[in-house]
């Protein structure tokens, strides 16, 4: 085997049109200096759960990162991240093991230190999940206190494709020219803090930058109760999607929106979907309780 170091390979490699490198991501601790400018506190949250449904499966695997921030839109540093595996009361059935790679043995006798989780959760200003819809209710039935606290999310909060990028986590990753152990929870914190630092392709902002600009801005659910059931396929392609009514103890379509849609969302329902001059429902959904089982 030839005594080369495999950097000057690759450099040769990424310089010709026909390749494309991908580098193994390697976490670090500084991001960038503050200066002046105020700093927060952040925490990165990844699960790996048995199922879909946080009223039905359980966290098997949980990956934390905290890290501070400008406010302005800048990461700063990343802290020690924290890992654990979960043994659950029911099976980990072969089709997660599969998706995770997490089967029964890895998990035996695990558990996840609640104290530790509720002192990394008690300093964040800002809670991210990449799919926080996903991630927050189960997360706040492993801890409490995540109820309390601000959540965004890297999946829908940084126009991933509007940079002509992927949405999921390895895809971005893989743009960036990364690999890394995908389906880890800590590995998957780290990637995400990582692709939340770089400026985006198109914009040049950061992912990071995208987000925080959004996180704290509240928005607004529209919600169309008692549309036609002829109107189904309207609001799906306008971007509706349905609440069963199991937690609202509503059911109907909604959609949510900034303020500044709204106005033009309400015409469109009355014009198109209802034909009347129909009263709406809308609600202010704020940081606290956007992506919650609780809406």
């Amino acid at each position: 085997m030839l005594d080369i170091d495999p950097e000057i390979i690759a450099a040769a490699l990424d310089r010709h049109d026909d390749y494309r490198v991908l580098r193994r991501h390697k976490p670090r601790h500084t991001f960038d200096d503050p200066g002046a400018v105020e700093v927060k506190n952040g925490l990165i949250l990844d699960l790996e759960t048995t199922g879909l449904d946080p009223v039905y499966h359980e966290v098997i695997e949980i990956g934390l990162l905290p890290f501070t921030y400008a406010v302005d839109g800048r990461i700063v540093s990343a802290g020690k991240p924290y890992g654990s595996f979960q043994q659950p009361f029911g099976p980990i059935l072969p089709e997660i093991t599969r998706l995770t790679g997490i089967d029964p043995a890895m998990v035996e006798n695990h558990m996840i230190d609640s104290s530790r989780v509720e002192a990394m959760v008690e300093t964040a200003d800002l809670v991210i999940a990449h799919n926080a819809g996903f991630d927050r209710p189960f997360a706040e039935d492993l801890c409490p206190l995540l109820a309390k606290k601000a959540w965004a999310c890297s999946l829908t909060q940084v126009p991933w494709a509007a940079e002509g990028m992927g949405g999921k986590l390895s895809y971005i990753a893989s743009d960036f020219g990364l690999i890394y152990s995908a389906h880890r929870a800590v590995d998957d914190c780290l990637a995400t803090l990582e692709i939340l630092s770089r400026p985006l392709p198109r914009s040049g902002r950061t992912g990071f930058d995208h987000l925080l600009s959004q996180a704290f801005e509240p928005i607004y659910r529209v919600k169309a109760v008692r549309a036609p059931y002829e109107a189904k396929a309207s609001l799906k392609a306008r971007g509706y999607r349905w609440d069963d009514g199991r937690t609202s103890n509503l059911k109907c379509w909604f959609k949510d929106l900034p303020e500044a849609e709204v106005g033009t969302e309400f015409a469109f329902l009355r014009l198109e979907i209802y034909q009347y001059d129909a009263d709406i429902p809308v609600v202010q959904i704020t940081p606290y309780d956007r992506f919650s089982g609780r809406l």
